[in-house]
C-alpha cells in the first residue's frame, strides 16, 4: 500500500485543551503529523487516514521534552476555532 505523509504546523494563540490529552497546552506552534493510505481498489486517487498526532512539548527539570500523542483531527478543529473566536490573552 501507498501511504503519504502529511506535516502541517497549527498554532494556538491561548492555552487550549484536547481531549484525550491530559490539562491545557499553552499557547504556541505545534507540529501536527498526518499519515494516510491509498485506497487501491477504486477507480480514482483515494486515501485513508490511519493516523494523526500532535507533538506537544514539556519542561522538565528546565529541559524541553517532547511528547507525540494520538488525536482526532476533528477534536483539533474544534479547538483550533475556539482558539480563533477567543479573544487573545497574554501572560
Amino acid at each position: 500500500m501507498t501511504e503519504r505523509i502529511t506535516r502541517t504546523s497549527v498554532e494556538f494563540r491561548n492555552a487550549f485543551r484536547l481531549p484525550g490529552v491530559d490539562g491545557m497546552q499553552p499557547a504556541g506552534t505545534y507540529s501536527v503529523l498526518t499519515i494516510e493510505e491509498q485506497i487501491e481498489s477504486l477507480s480514482f486517487l483515494a486515501y485513508r487516514r490511519l493516523s494523526t498526532t500532535i507533538a506537544l512539548g514539556n519542561d522538565i527539570a528546565g529541559m524541553r521534552a517532547e511528547q507525540t500523542t494520538s488525536i482526532d483531527p476533528e477534536d483539533l478543529c474544534d479547538a483550533l476555532a475556539r482558539d480563533a473566536e477567543a479573544p487573545h490573552v497574554t501572560v
